[in-house]
């Protein structure tokens, strides 16, 4: 840990916001940050607070770009779900949209514990994922059908190039068995815009607050598809049984749990309809977390993402109406 390793333009933005007064000493500490982002911990006069600048070119494998001002939205998202639910969100501090930086609050782990951290080493609670669904049900109830809100995330072009091109059309490229099935899904979900989209809950981005879930990384807002929150969301909980499979069974009913606190929240339209839409495009996020720009880190072994394959693939050709079949799907391929 050192004194200011940041360039110029994150010590200025601290300087010029306040975070850093005049005769502080700043400690600028980076922070695991994922693929899409530069995120510090900034000490300084007794203060910390999170630092957040998008990268341009995200660090996987494959050649894979964003525009920065996705950094924008993500703050734009945070106010706007913290006027709703304000334990959900990190406090929004300070932006800068001409450099695409801001400052939030900073959660210490030891009160705010990462949930895939958990779930990786089999801890799976079904009453955390059903507050998982149900809050994130509630945030699209909040924001569905509102047109001064859609207008202020014009991000299609954005969610394209960070969710639906790189997760879905990657895998339809590689995978062309599937790849009518995967074109269609793509077009369905582009074409719906119902509510305001978070595009990445995801365990990883999640922390097990002591009020309930607090979310991080929304990166990939977008007034968009609300079902595909809740396929991103679920897909996970199927991919942990296989690096915790002493947890199988509290993984499934973490999965129900999920799936109906969240329904249960569905008011904007028929929950039937929300449902058939996050069931059919589930297998397609499943497959492309092995077949994607973006495969998960703790899936090695080519037989695990064969078990993903061999699941996800007969889903896509026949696409099921109820996420229940999803999960009974994934059951039979694990006991085979």
């Amino acid at each position: 840990m050192t004194a200011d390793p940041v360039d110029a333009d994150l010590a200025d933005f601290a300087r010029e916001a306040g975070l850093v007064r005049p005769g502080e000493t700043p400690i600028w500490t980076p922070l695991a940050g994922g693929v899409s982002s530069d995120i510090w911990r900034l000490d300084a006069g007794g203060r910390t607070v999170c630092v957040k600048r998008a990268l341009a070119k995200l660090r996987v494998a494959d050649d894979w770009r964003a525009p920065v001002d996705r950094n924008l939205y993500e703050w734009r998202w945070f106010v706007t779900v913290r006027a709703h639910f304000p334990e959900s969100v990190p406090k929004p501090i300070a932006l800068d949209e001409a450099r695409g930086v801001f400052a939030m609050a900073f959660l210490a782990p030891a009160d705010h514990p990462l949930w895939k951290a958990r779930l990786l080493v089999g801890a799976a609670d079904p009453a955390f994922a059903a507050q998982v669904g149900a809050r994130i049900g509630q945030i699209h109830a909040a924001t569905a059908r509102d047109p001064v809100l859609a207008a202020r995330f014009p991000t299609d072009a954005l969610f394209h190039a960070l969710r639906l091109d790189p997760y879905l059309l990657a895998t339809a490229r590689r995978r062309p068995e599937v790849a009518p099935a995967i074109e269609a899904l793509v077009a369905r979900t582009a074409a719906t815009h119902l509510a305001l989209v978070h595009g990445d809950v995801s365990p990883k981005n999640i922390l097990v607050g002591p009020l309930g879930p607090v979310f991080l990384d929304a990166e990939t807002a977008w007034y968009g598809d609300p079902a595909f929150d809740l396929a991103f969301c679920l897909n996970h909980l199927l991919l942990k049984a296989l690096v915790a499979p002493g947890a199988r069974d509290d993984l499934r009913a973490s999965f129900h749990a999920l799936a109906g606190a969240y329904l249960a929240q569905v008011s904007w339209e028929p929950a039937d309809a929300l449902e058939a839409r996050a069931a059919s495009l589930l297998p397609g996020l499943f497959l492309a977390r092995v077949d994607g720009k973006s495969p998960v880190e703790y899936l090695t072994a080519e037989s695990q993402k064969d078990q993903v394959r061999r699941t996800a693939i007969p889903l896509l050709l026949s696409p099921p109406a109820r996420l229940g079949a999803v999960q009974a799907a994934w059951d039979a391929t694990l006991d085979a």
